[in-house]
């Protein structure tokens, strides 16, 4: 029976044009969805923009415009990004479309009237004013400490640092984000989704714990079930009720049977993915309804791990107890971050615009590939290195898969009309080891672990190359009566490369087109691989199918956007009033201080590292002994290449942060991080600036 699939991403705020972690999010689940294709999968692939909210409301007057216009505006932006990087969704919508609307209000009543027990009551309950705005603050414009960790800045309804969830009045010192008063109490009647009512309690016990979602993921989501001291001494006090209404001034669907009060936003939000899919099929004719009640139906949702609160507590206890079906899971992934964990920022260019990218001209399958040579099932960080990114797509890509092509086709079409031949014992053998991989990259597919598929179809290239070199067909070219083996030579390459595309093609649906006109086949599926060309098969003349990453797009890139200055005395005023051209930091207590550890570390070794411009490699002397009481030492990776030769830095005192977690790298493992100073416009002040202790510092010793 053909597997039918419902499969979403996190439907982005409209309030913004993409940025490179939608890009990443989509890029991982279409390379799943184009895998189930392959597969034979009947799949639908679906999104939308998340468009209610105060923020959203807020933005909108200010740029004068109705919230709709605003969201239109932004709507209207999504087509060259999904495109340019091609994300094959089915359908893109609305949640303030009639199908969202409708669909928000009848899960609504499903759980105010469910037969076993209403799971909405309303209380009246204190909520923040602004009394310099005259409204009710939605969660995200209040501020303030967590009540739990204590982490600052952190917004109304949960915090980003530890990820609890609270009432906006649990906040310590709050403030709001709009005018920066203080808060005042007002009474208010709320609507409440009870997800402490047992029923609830006992079904997410259950569904969060079966097995289905990631292991980090159920781990963490195991504590909020449970009363537990916390290290400040507070309580934890497992699942609370869900506030799901917001008073007018507000954009959103009005709750039924409730003048002036509105849906909170996350409620209706995810909804919006059975909507998108609704509005989907209703275009082709089909039944919402019929379509969902499908037992064999399976859906699945993509999302970061800032929002598993909302689709692994809310959402399906939401579906469950309106009388919906559940998805079967939800796949969480981390953050990507630039250039070895560097936090991005537009001002410094060390962000990775994707229009940017696309208008560079560089090919977007180079961006899915690297990606996708990065990602796990697991909800992990991943990070943008630009030179791992040059290095794995010229080297991957260009050198080891496309090459295969290249070295072939062309003795094919100048010698034998570009038809195939009979293939020898070895180059039978070598094309069998390629098809039984099969099985294991599909199934690192299915699971999502992209990254080790792709490794293991870069091995099989590899297996490639070496017959390509053991057989050298530019010498059998030269050699008379070598045409038949020439022929079989080639065609083994040609065969072979067929079957690395199909793996590839998930990741690289361009290019895979573009081999399948070149080698004249069908689109490719996985049952391909098992469906050999046969000899006299003809392939089409051979076009140039990738070009190489190169120092200058990756310039180009990252460089800082041209400040436009139309008022220059005023602007360099305005920037030197911030110290180094940067606001401080917020404050931290001592505490906070005190978690750092930082150490005098004496160079004694440094030197350049191959296939980096921008990084040396440091050998440093913190006063460690190993386990035998022989001196320690750790390396260090410090990206000051450009300011700094090794014979500068060696025998010099510096400053170390010896208590960072070690760093895996291309270039080996780095050990802490060598403390810099630098201008926060690098191009008006270049300039990177080691901090080196006076003498009489030795290494060992801990800065207070």
């Amino acid at each position: 029976m053909t597997r039918q699939l419902f499969v979403t991403t996190a439907l982005p705020y409209a309030n913004g044009n993409f940025h490179i972690g939608h890009i990443m999010e989509y890029i991982q689940a279409d390379i799943w969805v184009r895998y189930q294709r392959m597969m034979g999968t009947a799949i639908d692939f679906v999104c939308a923009d998340d468009t209610h909210g105060a923020p959203i409301m807020i933005a909108a007057e200010k740029a004068g415009l109705t919230p709709q216009q605003f969201v239109a505006n932004i709507a209207a932006g999504r087509k060259p990004y999904l495109d340019g990087f091609h994300i094959s969704f089915d359908n893109w919508h609305s949640t303030d479309a009639p199908e969202n609307h409708e669909l928000a209000r009848q899960i609504y009543r499903d759980l105010r009237d469910n037969p076993e027990g209403s799971l909405i009551e309303t209380r009246t309950i204190e909520q923040f004013f602004d009394p310099e705005k005259n409204m009710f603050l939605p969660d995200r414009f209040i501020k303030g400490e967590c009540p739990k960790c204590h982490a600052k800045d952190q917004y109304g309804d949960n915090c980003e640092v530890c990820g609890a969830v609270y009432a906006p009045t649990d906040l310590i010192n709050p403030f709001s984000a709009l005018s920066g008063a203080k808060p005042e109490l007002k009474s208010s009647e709320h609507f409440f989704f009870k997800l402490s009512d047992p029923r609830c309690v006992a079904f997410l016990e259950q569904w969060t714990q079966d097995g289905k979602l990631q292991p980090e993921v159920a781990n963490k989501i195991k504590e909020w079930f449970t009363i537990r001291t916390n290290p400040d001494g507070t309580q934890s006090e497992g699942l609370g009720d869900w506030d799901i209404s917001r008073d007018a001034p507000y954009f959103g669907i009005e709750i039924p049977d409730a003048p002036g009060k509105y849906f909170y936003v996350w409620l209706d939000a995810p909804i919006g993915y059975l909507a998108s899919l609704k509005n989907l099929l209703g275009k082709r004719g089909l039944d919402f309804d019929a379509y969902m009640a499908n037992p064999e139906l399976e859906q699945y949702h993509f999302i970061g791990k800032d929002i598993v609160t909302f689709h692994t507590l809310f959402w399906p206890a939401t579906l469950k107890f309106s009388g919906r079906k559940t998805p079967d899971n939800v796949f969480v992934h981390g953050f990507l971050t630039v250039n070895n964990g560097e936090k991005m920022s537009k001002s410094r260019g060390t962000g990775l615009d994707p229009l940017k990218y696309l208008s560079l001209g560089m090919n977007p399958e180079w961006l899915r590939y690297y990606l996708a040579a990065k990602l796990s099932a697991r909800n992990e960080d991943i990070d943008f290195n630009a030179d791992d990114f040059m290095a794995r797509v010229n080297s991957d890509l260009i050198g080891k898969f496309v090459n295969i092509a290249s070295r072939a086709a062309g003795f094919l079409s100048k010698r034998f009309e570009g038809k195939l031949g009979e293939v020898s014992e070895d180059g039978a053998a070598l094309l069998h080891q390629l098809r039984i991989e099969r099985v294991s990259i599909e199934r690192l597919y299915e699971e999502r672990e992209y990254a080790k598929a792709l490794r293991e179809t870069m091995l099989l290239a590899d297996r490639v190359n070496a017959y390509v070199d053991a057989n050298k067909p530019w010498d059998l070219a030269k050699q008379p009566g070598q045409d038949e083996r020439l022929q079989g030579v080639c065609s083994v390459c040609i065969k072979a490369f067929r079957i690395l595309t199909c793996y590839l093609k998930p990741v690289l649906p361009q290019l895979a087109q573009q081999v399948e006109t070149f080698l004249n086949i069908a689109p490719l599926t996985f049952g391909n691989v098992s469906e050999p060309l046969h000899t006299g098969h003809q392939i089409g003349s051979y076009q140039h199918l990738m070009q190489r990453v190169t120092t200058d797009q990756l310039d180009a890139l990252f460089e800082p956007p041209a400040q436009v200055n139309k008022e220059p005395i005023a602007m360099e005023k305005a920037a030197n009033q911030l110290p180094g051209g940067e606001s401080i930091a917020p404050t931290i207590s001592i505490d906070d201080f005190a978690k750092i550890d930082l150490r005098i570390a004496k160079i004694i070794n440094c030197s350049a590292v191959a296939g980096s411009t921008k990084l040396l490699q440091l050998t440093l002397d913190v006063g460690e002994v190993d386990e035998a009481g022989q001196p320690k030492t750790r390396n260090v990776f410090s990206g000051i290449a450009s300011c700094y030769k090794p014979e500068d830095l060696t025998g010099k005192l510096t400053v170390l942060v010896a208590n960072l977690a070690p760093r895996k790298m291309k270039f080996g493992v780095s050990e802490g991080m060598v403390l810099a100073a630098s201008h926060a416009d690098e191009k008006a002040q270049p300039g990177i600036y080691v901090l080196e202790p006076f003498p009489g510092a030795q290494p060992g010793m801990r800065i207070h």
